[in-house]
């Protein structure tokens, strides 16, 4: 990184802590991670929201979340991993996640797992309750019931429980920034706020890179 860049990623640091109306803090703003966890891509800065459809935290957040992803920079990308924590009742929530994750029904489905499932009560746990729901939006349910119980997915699963482990995650949502820094509304006091933080972590994160 040029001095030009350093010295624009410390005006951005400044200016975000003053925008959030807190400084940056370790222990109190965000979390540090030790050891640091892993990433995918070690060229770019990777963001994890943990979550799972039960939380009405999360269902809260992810309208605000997904505002905040239409200008994720080019140097930054998202992915979410699912809470399970041994609950059964989370895993096949999470096990519908990653179903519609890999059939490319994503986009379609996800804002309204949340309600379906806290406020219509459809009971997205259940397979039949899967296969009802998906096939009243229009999807081919037996094609998505299929990668639902593959084994693929079945691999997701235990890999999604594995990171939630390693990052010690104990409530959601929660926000892990490059495997290194871990940030929640617990932390900062409010779902906007923690966004604004997740700025200042991402311009922390390229100064320290240099």
């Amino acid at each position: 990184m040029d001095r030009r860049q350093a010295l624009k990623n410390v005006v951005v640091l400044a200016g975000l802590a003053a925008a959030g109306g807190r400084a940056l803090a370790q222990g109190r703003s965000y979390n540090t991670l030790e050891p640091a966890q892993p990433t995918e891509d070690a060229s770019r800065i990777e963001i994890i929201e943990f979550f799972h459809y039960g939380c009405p935290h999360c269902r809260d957040f992810d309208p605000l979340l997904e505002a905040w992803l239409v200008n994720l920079p080019k140097d930054v990308y998202f992915k979410r991993v699912p809470a399970i924590w041994g609950n059964p009742m989370l895993k096949q929530l999470a096990r519908l996640y990653y179903t519609a994750e890999a059939t490319g029904d994503l986009h379609a489905l996800h804002g309204g797992v949340f309600s379906a499932f806290q406020s219509s009560k459809v009971p997205l746990d259940t397979e039949s309750g899967v296969r009802d729901w998906v096939a009243g939006k229009g999807i081919d349910a037996d094609k998505f019931m299929a990668t639902y119980k593959s084994f693929g997915i079945q691999s997701k699963l235990s890999r999604a429980d594995q990171v939630a482990r390693s990052y010690r995650v104990q409530g959601v949502p929660t926000m892990a920034v490059d495997g290194k820094y871990t940030t929640s509304a617990s932390l900062t006091g409010s779902h906007e706020n923690t966004l604004k933080v997740i700025d200042e972590l991402i311009a922390k994160v390229r100064s320290d890179r240099g």
